[in-house]
Order: C-alpha cells, then sequence, then structure tokens
C-alpha cells in the first residue's frame, strides 16, 4: 500500500502548478481552467498520469506482488541471475539491432530512391538487421529456461 501511495504522490508533485492554476481559476475561466488541467504544459499531465497508470500495472505483475496472491509456484527463481543474464543479453541485442536498422534503414530509402526496383533487396537488408534483436530474445528465453 505504501508503493502504491509513494508513486501517486511522485506522480502528482509535478503537476502542482498545474492543478493551482486550476482552482485558482476554476469559477472565473472554468473552460481555460479545464483545458490546462487535462493538457498542462503541452500534454505534459497526461504523459505523468500515463506513467502512473503503467508503474501501477509493472507494481501489480511484479513477482513479489504475485507471490503474495499466490500466482507463482514457490521456486520458480533457482537462479538469481539469470534474469539479469536475459535483460542484458535482450537489451544489448536490441540496441544493436536499432544501430543497425538506423544504418541500413538510412542506405535503403537512399538506394529506393534513386532506382525504386531496388525496394525488395533493401527491404531484406533491413530485416535482416531487425533479425539481431530476435536473436537476443532467444538467447535470452534460452536462459530462462534452463
Amino acid at each position: 500500500m505504501l508503493k502504491i501511495v509513494v508513486a501517486i504522490m511522485a506522480s502528482l508533485i509535478p503537476t502542482a502548478p498545474i492543478i493551482i492554476y486550476f482552482l485558482y481559476n476554476r469559477w472565473q475561466k472554468p473552460k481555460d481552467a479545464a483545458r490546462v488541467l487535462l493538457l498542462g504544459f503541452k500534454g505534459y499531465n497526461i504523459f505523468i498520469a500515463l506513467m502512473a497508470v503503467g508503474l501501477g500495472i509493472v507494481w501489480f505483475a511484479s513477482p513479489s506482488t504475485a507471490m503474495a496472491a499466490g500466482l507463482i509456484q514457490q521456486g520458480a527463481a533457482a537462479d538469481p541471475y539469470a534474469s539479469l543474464a536475459a535483460a542484458i543479453s535482450t537489451g544489448l541485442a536490441t540496441i544493436g539491432a536499432g544501430i543497425a536498422v538506423s544504418s541500413t534503414g538510412a542506405a535503403a530509402v537512399g538506394a529506393i530512391a534513386e532506382k525504386p526496383e531496388a525496394f525488395g533487396r533493401a527491404l531484406i537488408f533491413v530485416g535482416l538487421a531487425e533479425g539481431i534483436a530476435i536473436y537476443g530474445l532467444i538467447i535470452a528465453f534460452l536462459v530462462l529456461n534452463r
């Protein structure tokens, strides 16, 4: 329960000036005050609300919460470093795939602009670069299922 209160308070602190503006102007200019409350600083309030909702979803789906609810069997975590190894393999593979796709994608767009019939070959190279992330995910599954 304390985690939920801390998460809500941490997400509401940056929105305090907008809430104060709303409370001050709600009777004089209710339409403008509601618009500022909803949109905030270019959608900042919506972004903070989505972050708070995401944090709540992650917290409710966390292993400690699931174990407390009895949803996970005991003895599921045999190696504490297996999840770290899986996260590192997936993270580094996706970073490498992002770098590879950025360079091959830019080259593919340039090649297609000059020669439109090269679309198929360019798409294959970009797809091969995206495959790097899949390889990291496969390694993560192999590490977690051993």
